[in-house]
């Protein structure tokens, strides 16, 4: 099943590009942010990985076991700049693992073959 798109490809991209170029605000932030959400999810369809940034959005991705209750065996979490720099290849998945700025529990956690978009 592909991921639903709640975001017009071309806005999220915009937006992306916008915070990229060194836009920080809110608006463009949380568009670009749910714009990648949907993104990964699109790309790497599936239930297995549940990816947060908070308080922009939720998506889950990785094909795999799906989940249903309670907390999610494979969890991403990571503030929107680390999230945002992940996805635009400025920040590198295993440096900011080890760094502490990302949060990944679970086997299949690993976004390193998704990551930059």
């Amino acid at each position: 099943m592909v991921a639903r798109r709640r975001i017009d490809i071309a806005e999220g991209s915009a937006a992306l590009a916008a915070w990229r170029g060194g836009e920080r605000g809110r608006a463009v932030t949380a568009m670009a942010v749910r714009y990648a959400l949907e993104e990964v999810a699109a790309r790497a369809p599936g239930n297995s990985v549940e990816v947060r940034v908070p308080p922009y959005g939720v998506t889950q991705c990785i094909p795999g076991p799906r989940h249903t209750r309670g907390t999610p065996p494979n969890v991403v979490e990571c503030d929107a700049g680390t999230w945002l720099e992940l996805v635009t290849g400025t920040l590198d998945w295993a440096d900011a693992v080890e760094r502490g700025l990302v949060a990944a529990s679970g086997l299949r956690a690993d976004l390193s073959a998704e990551l930059p978009l």
